[in-house]
């Protein structure tokens, strides 16, 4: 620790930053900008949002031009900047996905991969949230286990809403910010329009109880399931 900072009070206030750079010429101000951005986005361990960003640029900055520059620089690297759950963050493309795992294994991953009923019954909370679980056990014809149900909170993909008006008033389920981050959303407006799925014929109650889950709302391990379980999703325990 400094000496500066052994000597501040623990309720003083940091020196203020000079975000409006007015002695800066305007493309220097602007790359001062976009470089202030961008370390920020970078030391997060998570999605930064539009709030935070402006505590480092000037009032008058674009925030939203100054991310599309930041991208435009990043296009050729193996890295790039997205907007994810309400924020923006640095994640690897998808391309070297192949690559970091030849590197890195899965050992040491955080999140347990969804077993293919866990993804069908964070698929319904979704879509249908806020849902209790007895109305998820009534969609799905047996009984959502408290365990299943268990998983997803551990991952913090699903919280607890509002009470139900039914009898009883009992807890609904939610999605969270962490779901919206793990499958790339900035908000959950960007689903599939459930709708719209139906009256194309590409799911319904009926395909959703034989367990066909829409590209993109399974993690990776999706499609490998599907050949590890084969079974539809009436033979599977909830």
């Amino acid at each position: 620790m400094s000496e500066a900072s052994a000597r501040r009070k623990p309720n003083e206030q940091p020196v203020l930053l000079d975000t409006e750079l007015d002695h800066l010429p305007p493309e220097l101000r602007w790359r001062e900008w976009m470089g202030r951005v961008e370390a920020v986005i970078f030391a997060a361990s998570e999605p930064v949002t539009r709030s935070v960003l402006a505590r480092v640029v000037g009032k008058n900055c674009n925030l939203d031009l100054v991310i599309d520059d930041i991208r435009t620089e990043l296009a050729g690297r193996p890295y790039e900047l997205v907007s994810v759950a309400g924020g923006w963050q640095h994640r690897t493309k998808k391309a070297f996905g192949d690559v970091i795992r030849s590197a890195f294994g899965t050992a040491g991953q955080e999140a347990k991969e969804l077993s293919q009923a866990e993804a069908l019954v964070l698929m319904c909370i979704a879509y249908f949230q806020p849902i209790t679980r007895g109305e998820l056990s009534s969609f799905f014809g047996k009984e959502v286990s408290r365990d299943l149900i268990g998983v997803l909170r551990a991952q913090d993909l699903i919280a607890s809403g509002p009470r139900s008006p039914q009898p009883g008033a009992p807890y609904t389920y939610v999605t969270t910010k962490n779901f919206l981050s793990q499958f790339g959303l900035d908000t959950l407006r960007q689903l599939p329009d459930f709708e719209a799925l139906e009256d194309a014929g590409l799911l319904s109650k009926e395909k959703l109880l034989a367990g066909d889950i829409p590209v993109g709302l399974v993690g990776e391990r999706g499609a490998e399931e599907e050949e590890a379980y084969g079974d539809s999703v009436e033979d599977q325990v909830f």
